[in-house]
Order: C-alpha cells, then sequence, then structure tokens
C-alpha cells in the first residue's frame, strides 16, 4: 500500500512540474508577443498651435501605422529641447524637425538621418514683420527697436534671421531696444507684432503665408518688409536605433511610407502645406550646422 502511495505522490510531482513548465513557457511565448507590439513614437517641434499639430500628427501617426503594421503613436512636446533630449534617450524614433533641431538630434544621437522634407522645405525663408504704420522698411532700421524671435531653437524663427541680422550689421544683443524676446512659436511672434508689444519679429514664411490665408492675422496692422534668401528648413528625421528595436527594414519602410504620401491624405498634406514629401539626407543640413556653430548656438 505504501508503495502505491509512493508512485501516486510521485505521479502528481511530474504532472505539477510538467504544469510549471507550460506555464513558464506561456508567460514566455507572452513576452515574444509585448515585444513585437512596441510602439513606434513620432514628435513634432511645437512651433504652433498645439491643437492644429496635434490633428496633423495623429493623422500622420495613423497613416505611418496603416502602411508598415506598426502601432504608431504622436507624443506632444512641450518645447524644442524637450523632443531633442526625448529623440536622445530614444524615446522618440521619428520627428518632424526644424533644420536648427535636426542637427542637434542628429550631433546627440549619431547615426540618425534626415530622410523627407517638403519640396518647399529645400527654399525655405523667414520673413520680418512689423507693424503696417511703422517707418521700418530694411533690416538696418531695426537698430533701437523692440524685437521679437520665435523658439530659441527654431531655425526659421531664430537661428537665420539672426544670422541675415548680423549680415546687415545688426547685433541682436547689444542694437535692439532692450534683449531681443523669445516667443516660443510662429504665431505668437506674429501676434505680439499686432498687439504692438514689440515693434518687429521674424517668423517661418508658411506660418505667415498660412495666417494671413486663414485670416489669423490682421494685415491691415502688420505687413512683411523683409525676405530672407532660400535656406534648407523642416524634415522628418528617424531614429538610429529604429531597426534594432522595431526589425530589420523598418527604416525603409517608414520612409517609403512618408514618401506614398499624397493629396488624397488630405487631413496630413493640408496641415502641412504640401502635396507630398520628396527624399532629403543629412549634407543638405551642413549650412544650418556651420551657421549654429558660428554663432555658438552648437558646438
Amino acid at each position: 500500500m505504501k508503495k502505491w502511495i509512493s508512485i501516486l505522490i510521485l505521479g502528481l510531482l511530474v504532472l505539477s512540474l510538467a504544469a510549471c513548465g507550460q506555464t513558464n513557457d506561456k508567460a514566455k511565448e507572452g513576452k515574444t508577443d509585448t515585444k513585437t507590439k512596441e510602439v513606434l513614437k513620432i514628435g513634432a517641434i511645437p512651433d504652433q498651435n498645439a491643437t492644429d499639430l496635434g490633428h496633423g500628427m495623429e493623422a500622420v501617426a495613423k497613416y505611418l501605422s496603416d502602411k508598415t503594421g506598426l502601432k504608431v503613436e504622436f507624443v506632444p512636446s512641450v518645447d524644442y529641447a524637450a523632443l531633442v533630449t526625448a529623440f536622445q534617450r530614444g524615446e522618440i524614433q521619428l520627428a518632424w524637425f526644424g533644420g536648427l533641431t535636426s542637427v542637434q538630434a542628429i550631433s546627440v544621437a549619431p547615426g540618425s538621418e534626415s530622410i523627407a522634407q517638403r519640396p518647399r522645405d529645400a527654399e525655405f525663408h523667414s520673413v520680418f514683420i512689423t507693424q503696417k504704420a511703422s517707418t521700418i522698411n530694411k533690416l538696418e532700421d531695426l537698430k533701437g527697436q523692440s524685437f521679437t524671435f520665435g523658439s530659441e531653437s527654431s531655425t526659421s524663427g531664430h537661428l537665420m534671421p539672426r544670422y541675415y541680422l548680423m549680415e546687415a550689421g545688426i547685433d541682436p544683443n547689444k542694437d535692439f531696444d532692450g534683449k531681443p524676446n523669445f516667443s516660443g512659436s510662429h504665431d505668437t511672434t506674429y501676434k505680439l507684432v499686432e498687439s504692438g508689444a514689440f515693434k518687429a519679429g521674424a517668423l517661418n514664411e508658411a506660418v505667415w503665408q498660412e495666417a494671413v490665408k486663414d485670416k489669423k492675422v490682421d494685415v491691415n496692422k502688420v505687413r512683411v518688409f523683409y525676405t530672407t534668401p532660400s535656406f534648407y528648413d523642416y524634415n522628418w528625421t528617424i531614429n538610429n536605433n529604429v531597426d534594432d528595436v522595431f526589425g530589420k527594414g523598418t527604416k525603409k519602410n517608414v520612409k517609403d511610407a512618408l514618401l506614398s504620401i499624397t493629396t488624397k491624405q488630405k487631413d496630413i498634406t493640408d496641415f502641412f502645406q504640401t502635396d507630398k514629401f520628396v527624399e532629403t539626407n543629412n549634407a543638405n543640413y551642413d549650412k544650418i550646422q556651420k551657421v549654429a556653430k558660428e554663432l555658438k548656438i552648437i558646438k
């Protein structure tokens, strides 16, 4: 009898161990499934109205998800620097940067690449604005006037306007009425000039044109008095960790998806004020990097 009890206990132990093994296998399988469902997070510099930006980027996230099969999520950033930092940490895999922030991001996440831009971004401009009745008609007239840039990390709202001011013999740190202001975004810049808080300012040409078109700015109160020469600006930059996290070929798939966007994706093209995205590369932003180093904005 004792012999049979021992055999029974031994059998139960074997069955118990087998069940544990199956449970562990299922747990392992669950972990594998979770890994395959990593979320590809995209971001954008907060250079304009947060609601509009959110709608546009959510549309991009959905399109990329549909085209690549990845789970894609838009993560808002509080400011330009926060987006660069998140990109550096690998928390953002794809970002809509300005020229300067893309250069900054690639410098802190080597191996990352600028992969797509709008056709207009190859010949981008900043505009300088002032009040309609102002006597300011050229850059030299800004001496002794109050002035606002956009974000300190903005290519079209700060870097290139500062460069062309210095080319005209204006030192923004010495020649304005007080230190220059940094509004934080292009739409805030034109509102500050419109209200009379500042005599003049500089911003992204595309944002200005859209504001005029949508009557968000009163052209009876504000006018453009100078447009800069062209430079490369906005682009999609992809993180160097994408293929490691999501699998080989992910970078190419994401790039192909961006380049496949057409006016059929109206919610995207309307927001970005374009009919498509085209290829770009890091070398196109060498001038931005050079100017940023000259102005000691980056090392």
